[in-house]
């Protein structure tokens, strides 16, 4: 990976980082526009101030975007909610293998490489 590619890794986990931010990504990626509130509820526990600074990260990324209907993914949004989708069938797996190892008496267990797919 180059420097720059690095980088830009680095910028984006940045944002996503933010508290609540992949949760709006998720909560938008059924592609249908959601109200302010409809949203606050769709991610549950966020403050309206906690979601308003989100919102316009995320729309300062040009990943979600305001229209007449209400908040929604862009293009680019969209990409990155199907990359995250990913993660699903991941945490399937990776919760199912955690369970085991607590009713086994380790919790501490890694997970298998078996688990983890390469890219």
């Amino acid at each position: 990976m180059s420097a720059k590619d690095h980088a830009a890794v680095i910028q984006l986990f940045d944002l996503l980082e933010s508290r609540y931010a992949m949760r709006v990504i998720w909560a938008l990626s059924d592609g249908h526009p959601q109200t302010f509130r409809l949203l606050q509820d769709s991610v549950g526990g966020v403050t309206p101030n906690t979601l308003n600074t989100r919102l316009k990260e995320l729309r300062a990324a040009r990943l979600v975007d305001h229209t007449g209907d209400g908040y929604r993914l862009t293009p680019q949004g969209a990409d990155l909610a199907r990359r995250m989708n990913d993660m699903q069938q991941f945490a399937g797996r990776w919760a199912q293998q955690q369970a085991r190892a607590a009713m086994n008496g380790n919790a501490a267990q890694t997970v298998p490489a078996s688990v983890v797919q390469a890219p």
